[in-house]
Order: C-alpha cells, then sequence, then structure tokens
C-alpha cells in the first residue's frame, strides 16, 4: 500500500484542481496598486526563491563527496513540495483568519480562493495578495530546507519528505501566523521580526538541533568537504539573494527597502571579516569556509533587525554574531551533538542573537512602523523584554514540537538510513546517482 501512497496523493491534488478552480474575481475591492512596488517584490520573490539552489550548493559542498546528490536534493525538493501545500492550504494556515492568535484558518484561501480581484494584505497594500502569497511562499520553502545540514549524510529520504511536511504545517505556519499575522500572539506581543529571525532561522536552529540529538552520530563522523568552490558559489547565491528576503520584506521601492538592503550588506561583511579575524586570533588560517560561514552568520543575525536598526548598529550585530556563533561551533565540537554542518550554532544562535539585538538597537525614527519602542541602547527596556519573551517562547515551542514531529516520522517511517547505507553514501543508496 505505501508504494500506491505517493500516486494516489497526486489524483487527489488533481481531481482538487477540477473542485476548486479558484476563478473567483471581487470587483466590489477597490485597490491603489503601485507599478514599482510590484516591480520590485516580484524581483525580490525571485531573489528569495534563488537562495535555495544556493543553499543547496553551500550544504553540498560541506559534505562528504558520496554524499552531495542527496545533500543537494533535499533543498531542492522543498521548492516542489512545499509549493505545492503552499498553494493548496499552506498559505491560509500561515495568514489565514486567525484562530486563537496561533494558526490560521485553512478554508480561508484553500486552493488560493480569493486571490484574483484587487484583494490586498494589510501590511502590503500597494501590491496584490497573490504576490504576497508567493513571495511569503519562498520563505517557507527555505525554511525546513535550512533544517537538512544538521542530518545531512544519515537520513533516508523518504522520511525527509513526510518530516519536513509536518514540519511545515505543525512549526513553520503557526510561528510565521503568531509573527507576522496582525492578529498573531506575537504581533499582538510587539515582538518586532522584519524578515525571519523568529519564524526561519531560529524554528529552523532549534529543529536542527533536536534532529541532531534524535537522530545521533554518523558512522563516519569526519570528513573532508566535497567542494568548497560550490560553498562559495552558494554563499553569493544567498548573499545575493538576501537581499530579496531582507529589502524585500519592506513589501515596496521605498527607503525601508533601501535601509534593510543596507544593514544586510554591512552586517553580512563584518561577520565574514570577524570570523576569520577570530580565526586567526586563536592561530588558524582564515579559510575560505570560514569566510563564507561568518558571511551568511552575520545575514541571519541582521534579518529580524534589517529594517530597525542603522548602518552603524548592524555592523555590530555582525560582529557580534560571528564571534559567538564561531564560539558555540567550537563548544558543539567538543559535545556528543552531530549537526553535520553546525546548523543550530550558526542559524539557530545567529537568529536568537539577532533577536536580541533587534531589542538593543531598534529605534523609532528607522521604522514607524516600529510601535513597540526603542531598544535598550537607547534607555529603553520593554522591547528588549518582549524580544527576550519570545525567543524564550519560539525556541521551546520550535525545539519540543520538532522532537515530536522527529518521533512521529520514525513511527511511520524509519528516519535513519543502515549502516550500510550510510557507508555506501546516500547518493547510490537513496537515489542511485553520483558525481
Amino acid at each position: 500500500m505505501k508504494r500506491y501512497f505517493p500516486f494516489f496523493l497526486i489524483v487527489i491534488i488533481l481531481l482538487l484542481t477540477f473542485i476548486f478552480p479558484s476563478v473567483d474575481f471581487d470587483k466590489s475591492v477597490t485597490s491603489k496598486y503601485n507599478t514599482g512596488d510590484i516591480a520590485w517584490m516580484l524581483m525580490s520573490t525571485a531573489l528569495v526563491l534563488i537562495m535555495t539552489p544556493g543553499l543547496a550548493f553551500f550544504y553540498g559542498g560541506m559534505v562528504n563527496k558520496k554524499n552531495v546528490i542527496s545533500t543537494m536534493l533535499q533543498s531542492v525538493i522543498c521548492m516542489v513540495i512545499i509549493t505545492v501545500m503552499w498553494g493548496i492550504f499552506g498559505f491560509s494556515l500561515a495568514f489565514g483568519d486567525s484562530i486563537g492568535g496561533v494558526i490560521g484558518n485553512p478554508s480561508t484561501y484553500f486552493m488560493m480562493k480569493g486571490m484574483l480581484g484587487n484583494h490586498t494584505w494589510k501590511s502590503a497594500p500597494t501590491i496584490p495578495l497573490l504576490l504576497f502569497a508567493m513571495y511569503q511562499l519562498k520563505f517557507a520553502i527555505i525554511t525546513p530546507a535550512l533544517i537538512t545540514g544538521a542530518f545531512a549524510e544519515r537520513i533516508r529520504f523518504n522520511s525527509y519528505i513526510i518530516f519536513l511536511c509536518l514540519f511545515s504545517i505543525f512549526i513553520f505556519s503557526p510561528l510565521a501566523h503568531c509573527t507576522w499575522h496582525p492578529d498573531g500572539l506575537l504581533s499582538k506581543l510587539g515582538v518586532l521580526d522584519f524578515a525571519g529571525g523568529t519564524v526561519v532561522h531560529m524554528s529552523a536552529g532549534w529543529a536542527a538541533l533536536a534532529s541532531a540529538i534524535y537522530l545521533k552520530k554518523r558512522n563516519e563522523p569526519s570528513h573532508a568537504p566535497a567542494r568548497i568552490t560550490y560553498v562559495l558559489i552558494g554563499t553569493g547565491l544567498l548573499w545575493f539573494g538576501w537581499f530579496g528576503f531582507n529589502a524585500g520584506s519592506a513589501f515596496g521601492a521605498n527607503h525601508l527597502a533601501v535601509t534593510a538592503l543596507a544593514t544586510s550588506t554591512t552586517a553580512s561583511a563584518a561577520a565574514g571579516l570577524s570570523w576569520i579575524f577570530f580565526d586567526m586570533l586563536r592561530g588558524r588560517k582564515p579559510s575560505a569556509m570560514g569566510t563564507c560561514i561568518g558571511a551568511v552568520v552575520g545575514l541571519v543575525a541582521i534579518t529580524p533587525a534589517a529594517g530597525f536598526v542603522t548602518i552603524p548598529h548592524s555592523l555590530a550585530i555582525g560582529i557580534i554574531s560571528a564571534v559567538v556563533s564561531n564560539l558555540v561551533v567550537e563548544w558543539r565540537t567538543r559535545t556528543s551533538i552531530d549537526d553535520t554542518l553546525d546548523v543550530f550554532p550558526c542559524h539557530g544562535v545567529g537568529g536568537m542573537v539577532g533577536m536580541l539585538l533587534t531589542g538593543v538597537f531598534a529605534h523609532v525614527n528607522v521604522n514607524p512602523g516600529n510601535t513597540t519602542g526603542n531598544g535598550l541602547f537607547f534607555g529603553e527596556t520593554h522591547l528588549f523584554m518582549v524580544q527576550l519573551i519570545a525567543m524564550i517562547v519560539v525556541s521551546i515551542f520550535a525545539f519540543f514540537g520538532s522532537l515530536l514531529l522527529l518521533k512521529i516520522t520514525d513511527m511511520i517511517s524509519p528516519l535513519r538510513v543502515s549502516k550500510e547505507d550510510e557507508v555506501i553514501g546516500l547518493d547510490i543508496s537513496q537515489h542511485g546517482e553520483k558525481l
């Protein structure tokens, strides 16, 4: 029966396309679209999408040569599966009518109904609702893909597909709703997360830690990176796409997008520089790998703060995040936790540092939409406490929620490959392909 389940699933999806054609068009709704904003958001949507292939290169270059294809496919498959889920019910779970401020009503935009016509989203009033939905889809795609670096080289592909679906439904969607929906619990609390510090990076980071603990160590824990050149290419694509990730979260071609683009650039550069300088301070050679990891950590940390802080403070965020993540990577190597590509120290810790430093450096003059207040640096404590509470709550939810989903997935389909398959390599054992 398991063999035919995917076929039945495709048949069900095909039937839904006939039952719910979504041709509704409400001419009574009038909106003032801005063509410049639409053009920028179309570009931003494409930029965020290219981050997932970029992540595939970034992770693929770091693993053993016999696991490159499998690792890269784990990122790319998210583009396929999450897109279908998002079109059917995923967008509704994240942005549908609020149910208790925790999750959206899955029927609100089921099969993307109500997307035609002049409908808009409250925080993006100058672009079509459908464009907003497609932009947010790209965040939903890359979030589970980020987790894959933690269990690289030892997870069964079929089981991974089950887990990424469960994670998207039960971890990502509630966090997106709580944080970015006007009626969400964290949104009402006043949490500032410009582009995904909690929703994307903390959720993926804590899920990565849960995965590394649950799947335990690899049989061959040490390896040489397959292609450092892939890591360099991946870093370039990630940095390039991140402009859509952060600057696009302004939802328009405006001054806030410029601020977010500038703070993202400077934070990433400062973090990359700080990472290799910190390595040199401890007697290590400045490496291409360290430069790339540091730059990405800076992008992670600035993500929640990009539209709320100034350039000098973005430099501080980049420097602090790089040093903290570097130290956590060093700590992790002395434990029994086999987080293959250090997803938790880089994305999880980087996201948490960014969330807290948003509460330190944010100022209302940078973004009038910040109604919570100024950061700790400016003598106010309320915003920092809000960010701290959110960080703790999200961490607990993402970590223990992911552990539960891993257990459920393991009961449905074993997560771990056999020792023989791991030794052969996942490219051959899971996909029958090799470089």
